[in-house]
């Protein structure tokens, strides 16, 4: 996936390089000496935005934990591809523009160049509307930034809004299923297996199911998890290409639930989807409900779970543990006991040994050894009645039935215990379909506040919900990281602590694309989207360093802060508008693709265009207003506004302040 997001950030590099090779070309020079001072112009500045996007996925590439394990390969693919193409941008592309670079003269004769014509006279138009929007906003700095700041607090508002849901993993339709069936816990493995073959029979008729894998007498749990049991069975459920069928997967799960419920009987049917790991997704809604009572926990759990149901988009609503399970209850009279000449140690390895068997004893036949189980038949195992006349050697080698000393009754209990900090726990489970887990689980939470909690029961959440704080911290903490890295890269840039604050304001208004991005197109936020959050970083900061890098160049070529970056606007207009339009295309193919997953890659190209569309019309106007504010308040205060030394960037052999002056003549004469 990071090959592929990667293609529209890679010609950045020799976007710029060559845009500024053929300025130096427009100024008279030959195109050798124009690819030598074109490239040494602008290396530090190119250098510098390269480096923005590798520092910006670098604390996720070195950090631990679940996020950086599924990303840590995506963030080595961009870091690794971006430093080369740098390397491809300061060789091979100013060694051909020095052997077959030209200025063509555009004519109107051939449908190419017709077009290109038309192309720079919307462009021409489309510089003036943006120099004229940037005077304005000059003259009106004040009401240019509290109108954008109540644009960045709207867009995130969406997101409280409920308009954009959040979860860890966005649902995908990985066109597979799998069917799990249930019958009653004293089924034998010979009637689940008729009652499976019933369903694959089922199955086999719909032309939407390509193939079936089927296990009888076994059950999987999330992330590979499994258990034998013989009353149980699952089918591996393949469907037919996403663009031949009409449902999703989800979607048709649940159908097939539907009617499998109403055509199988005496079976409970369940659906559980495919997770990204390959195995029966684990319930991304997870209420840990823990205690000291199992009945207490029981009956919470079951209030919650009753409430859980009843909420839009969860299905498959179940508790880990379930009630019901036969059982034969012996309830020892200790004093009873011990007057027979019995103890419980004795008791219980005794009952140990007639119901479920020792195997202590080994048989040897040649190099292959056997256990040799010893238990009570299953004639003497039927029922109650054989368990109270199970008999006992006590010490003085008497034979003492168990009825004499103990109650014993049939019951029903769990199904199974689990425990959470040595406390008892259950696990009330659900999948989402139609809604993102996380706005299910806010809607769950209200209903649990209206819920009667018992004295001694609490609950802590799982699933999505354990896993998104996780990652949601770990991202957070390496978009804190990259910030920083981001900035101290541009203090060396600017050589300036003041200026590179400048440009961080260009981050705040690409998340204004990327959520309108999100809620437009009906995406979470989740790891993948919070990852195309982080790569904008260093993707809007770029546009900002080439425009504040060429402001301070004109002042320091002696011209006014607001003259300055009216003409760096113009003159940088064009490089800023093709590597945006680059990388937007880049991202439209991943945006838009369809195949099975694709909806995990959705999200993220559809921040990342969001956040470069915004970003490219707020930049301009923006960033040159926070400049002249910045400026402003240095000036006031006494200290240096101006950038680099220009003499450090430009080559010797020219005047600068000249080359400077019959560039922005050429900018004015173009538009």
């Amino acid at each position: 996936m990071g090959g592929f997001l990667v293609v529209g950030i890679l010609v950045d590099d020799a976007i710029v390089v060559i845009e500024n090779i053929y300025r130096h070309m427009e100024m008279g020079k030959n195109k050798v000496r124009a690819s030598i001072d074109g490239t040494k112009e602008i290396g530090f500045t190119v250098i510098s935005i390269t480096m923005v996007i590798v520092v910006v996925f670098l604390p996720i590439a070195l950090s631990e934990g679940l996020v950086s394990d599924i990303l840590r390969e995506f963030c080595v693919v961009v870091m690794i591809a971006t430093l080369l193409s740098l390397f491809i941008s300061f060789t091979i592309v100013p060694l051909l523009t020095s052997r077959f670079g030209k200025l063509e003269k555009i004519t109107a004769d051939k449908p190419v160049g017709r077009f290109i014509l038309w192309f720079e006279k919307i462009l021409s138009r489309f510089t003036k509307w943006i120099t004229s929007i940037l005077v304005w906003a000059l003259d009106h700095k004040a009401v240019t930034l509290v109108s954008v700041f109540l644009l960045l607090v709207s867009s995130c508002g969406l997101v409280g809004g409920g308009f954009i849901g959040t979860e860890f993993f966005a649902q995908s339709d990985r066109g597979e299923f799998i069917v799990q069936i249930e019958l009653p816990k004293e089924s034998s493995i010979e009637q689940t297996n008729q009652v499976t073959r019933q369903v694959e029979n089922y199955l086999a008729e719909k032309p939407e199911i390509s193939s079936q894998i089927t296990i009888v007498g076994h059950s999987s749990e999330g992330f590979g998890g499994s258990m034998g049991t013989a009353y149980k069975a699952e089918i591996t459920v393949q469907l037919i290409d996403k663009g031949l069928r009409v449902d999703p997967s989800n979607v048709y799960a649940a159908k097939i639930k539907k009617e499998l419920a109403e055509n199988i009987v005496g079976a409970k049917i369940t659906t559980v989807p495919i997770s990204i790991m390959g195995s029966p997704e684990r319930a991304p809604i997870e209420l840990i409900v823990t205690g000291s009572e199992i009945d207490t926990v029981m009956k919470f759990a079951e209030e919650a779970r009753v409430a859980l149901s009843k909420i839009a988009g969860a299905t498959e609503t179940k508790l880990s543990v379930e009630s019901g399970n036969p059982e034969i209850e012996v309830i020892v009279d200790r004093d009873k006991m011990a007057s027979l000449g019995l103890n419980l140690q004795t008791v219980g390895g005794t009952m140990q040994t007639a119901f479920n068997g020792n195997t202590d004893g080994k048989f040897r036949l040649g190099e292959y050894e056997y256990d040799i189980n010893i238990r009570f038949s299953d004639y003497n195992r039927k029922n109650v009645e054989d368990v109270k006349n199970l008999l006992f050697s006590n010490k003085d080698e008497k034979l003492i039935k168990l009825s004499q000393f103990a109650e014993v009754k049939e019951g029903s209990g769990p199904s199974q215990l689990e425990r959470r900090d040595k406390n008892t726990a259950v696990k009330v489970q659900s999948q989402a379909i139609g809604r993102p887990s996380g706005s299910i689980i806010s809607d769950f939470q209200e209903e649990l506040d209206k819920i009667q909690r018992p004295a001694g029961v609490s609950y802590i959440w799982g699933g999505d919900m354990e896993m998104q704080d996780e990652g949601f911290g770990s991202l957070g903490m390496a978009l804190l990281i990259a910030i920083l890295l981001v900035y101290f890269i541009m203090v060396a840039l600017y050589n300036s602590f003041v200026y590179p604050f400048v440009v961080m304001f260009s981050i705040p208004l690409s998340v204004i694309g990327a959520l309108l991005a999100l809620a437009l197109t009906n995406n979470s936020l989740n790891i993948f989207t919070m990852l195309g959050l982080i790569m904008l970083i260093g993707l809007v900061a770029k546009n900002a360093i080439i425009l504040v890098d060429f402001t301070n160049q004109m002042k320091a070529a002696g011209q006014s802060t607001r003259q300055a970056l009216i003409n760096a606007n113009q003159a940088r207009l064009r490089p800023i508008l093709m590597t945006t339009i680059a990388m937007v295309f880049g991202m439209l193919p991943i945006a838009l693709a369809s195949g099975a997953g694709a909806e995990w890659k959705n999200g993220l190209a559809w921040v990342v265009i969001g956040g470069l569309i915004s970003s490219l019309f707020l930049t301009l106007i923006i960033v040159p207003v926070v400049y002249q504010t910045f400026d402003n308040i240095l000036h006031k205060l006494g200290m240096d506004t101006k950038g680099l030394d220009i003499d450090e960037l430009i080559a010797e052999d020219y005047d600068h302040k000249e080359v400077l002056e019959y560039e922005i003549d050429k900018e004015v004469e173009v538009i």
